[in-house]
């Protein structure tokens, strides 16, 4: 849980039944982990043509989950570029329209290396569920990337699934998060 936190950020706030903290990046608001329902998340999704088909696994599984899922793409396997789908997946975090967010191409290296590209959104590669979960709570991801060709279906499925139902801590790890939005080199 977030000790003391609203000493150590500004602007304490609610919405809509929620209780916000923040914001750490302008436009990105921290939930606290006890106002929360995971099952009422906002989902974005998004692939390269080498991920579609775990895509469309995970998708299903997600709204069979009791999510809101908005699929950006693509729909078949033509040959796309990641990059655009990464910068998809960023921008629907940044504007608010998605709480969380999914990236896949073939490694997951490429598509993270985009979404990471806006300030707002914190990516996180991952293959097993336990770095997913400590990409949550410890550095406040709201994207997780994975590799089509590196992961399977279940531990893609698992890897969502601590990466959804994990809060962020706070406490002494939001002056990390907060630099990561703001680099100071």
């Amino acid at each position: 849980m977030i000790n003391a936190a609203s000493n150590l950020v500004s602007g304490k706030f609610r919405a809509g039944g929620w209780q916000f903290i923040g914001p750490l990046v302008k436009g990105m608001p921290i939930r606290l982990a006890s106002q929360r329902t995971h099952s009422e998340m906002r989902i974005v999704i998004a692939s390269d043509h080498a991920a579609v088909a775990l895509k469309a696994e995970l998708v299903a599984w997600m709204r069979a989950e009791g999510h809101e899922v908005n699929d950006l793409g693509p729909f078949d396997e033509a040959s796309v570029d990641y990059p655009d789908y990464g910068y998809k997946v960023a921008k629907a975090i940044a504007s608010g329209a998605a709480e969380r967010g999914v990236a896949l191409c073939g490694s997951g290296i490429g598509i993270s290396i985009a979404v990471n590209r806006n300030p707002a959104a914190r990516c996180a590669l991952v293959s097993e569920p336990l770095s997913a979960q400590f990409a949550r709570t410890h550095n406040d991801a709201n994207v997780i990337a994975m590799g089509a060709r590196l992961i399977g279906p279940e531990m893609a499925k698992a890897c969502l699934a601590a990466f959804l139902s994990s809060d962020f801590l706070g406490d002494r790890h939001i002056g990390r998060v907060n630099k990561l939005s703001h680099p100071k080199v």
